[in-house]
């Protein structure tokens, strides 16, 4: 291997704002789910246009009471796609539920909304679209679908934090939301990190209430409340929740993290624009598409290169100190599920492609341009044999 320094996927940009914030919420002896969380969930809403945000303890728990909140129970059915993180169809197992797959269109990873209607029976009970790799997917095709089956929508955001869509004519942020829910992650990879996270966001009140409900046991009182209140008051278990709970900690940094963030979307489509522009020249790399009316945030740059290349490109990008990953993972393909654990509505072979035949690229917000351009010359002689 090369002696040059490793390029990484990625790395989070936490520095000694987020540091003093974690101090902060350390000293003042509420470390759990407290006045941080709130702050942050309030911060979190105005910044993508939410009326609600609810923060939990990962995307994954975020999706499992999304889904929760809109009735989802053992023996239903919802809609995705098998070509996203394992989290997407394992949240929808969680509640009993069956995954339906739809394929994806290879240009931006996200479901084929063409294909989406013909995957619903009378057992569906949500449709849960994925913003992959933080690409909008086409929510206004999907929603439209989805009302017209009285379906609500639940919209796996993990990745689009600072993703944009045009929505009747104005560019909006994703996580208004769209649908009926969006759901977030704060994971490392992700633009805004917490050490680990989610987020749920939701124009329904009711809605929101059950979400807090859940991500604490079930328990009727809040901490919040019963810390305040002058008068001594029982809490009630009705339900059975979750310890989804947020700490204090990770909201403090959360809120520095947001302040960030229309510094880190702009960096991301920066070096995007710069990838998008240098392997234009090579026939072998297939890059992402933005449909005109998207806006991604960039969370993941991928590329495609020829059927059965992909391992060989990785490898030699490896050689060369360069860190990458395989495209996207399908869940129809993992032994944790097998044949009757979920169905799919017709064939899934662009999904399938995707996975072999795609590879992510570094992409950080402090990615220098000679790493960059390592990156690139790497890459173009792996994949077309010239730099």
């Amino acid at each position: 291997m090369k002696t040059a320094t490793r390029i990484p996927l990625a790395r989070p940009v936490l520095g000694e704002p987020e540091a003093e914030a974690a101090r902060r919420a350390i000293l003042s002896g509420w470390v759990t789910q407290g006045p941080e969380v709130e702050a942050f969930e309030r911060e979190f809403a105005a910044a993508v246009g939410a009326p609600h945000a609810c923060a939990v303890s990962s995307c994954t728990a975020a999706l499992h009471v999304a889904l929760l909140g809109c009735g989802v129970q053992p023996a239903d059915e919802v809609v995705t796609v098998s070509h996203s993180f394992i989290a997407t169809a394992n949240a929808i197992r969680y509640c009993g539920a069956t995954p339906v797959f739809v394929d994806v269109d290879l240009d931006t990873f996200n479901m084929n909304v063409s294909l989406l209607e013909a995957a619903i029976t009378p057992r569906t009970k949500a449709i849960l679209a994925v913003h992959q790799l933080g690409m909008p997917c086409d929510l206004e095709a999907i929603v439209d679908v989805a009302r017209r089956h009285a379906l609500p929508v639940v919209e796996d955001a993990a990745c689009a934090i600072g993703s944009e869509i045009r929505w009747q004519g104005a560019w909006q942020a994703i996580g208004r939301p769209h649908g009926d829910i969006a759901c977030f992650s704060f994971h490392p990879r992700k633009l805004l990190s917490t050490g680990d996270g989610g987020m749920l966001t939701t124009r329904d009140t009711g809605l929101d209430g059950r979400f807090r409900l859940l991500r604490q046991h079930g328990m009727s009182i809040s901490d919040a409340v019963r810390h305040t209140a002058s008068q001594v008051t029982f809490e009630q278990y009705d339900t059975v929740g979750f310890n989804y709970r947020m700490t204090d900690i990770q909201a403090a940094i959360g809120r520095e993290q947001v302040k960030r963030l229309p510094t880190l979307v702009a960096r991301r489509r920066e070096l995007a624009n710069r990838y998008q522009s240098a392997f234009r020249t090579c026939p072998g790399i297939q890059v992402p598409r933005e449909p005109e009316w998207a806006r991604s945030n960039w969370q993941s740059y991928v590329i495609r290169v020829a059927g059965g290349r992909q391992r060989a490109v990785m490898q030699a990008l490896l050689d060369e100190g360069i860190s990458t990953r395989r495209g996207v993972m399908n869940a129809h393909r993992e032994s944790a599920y097998p044949p009757g654990t979920w169905r799919a509505a017709g064939s899934l072979a662009r999904s399938e492609e995707a996975q072999d035949t795609a590879i992510v690229l570094p992409l950080f917000h402090d990615l220098r341009t000679a790493e960059q351009d390592r990156v690139i010359d790497a890459t173009i002689t792996a994949v077309c044999g010239r730099a």
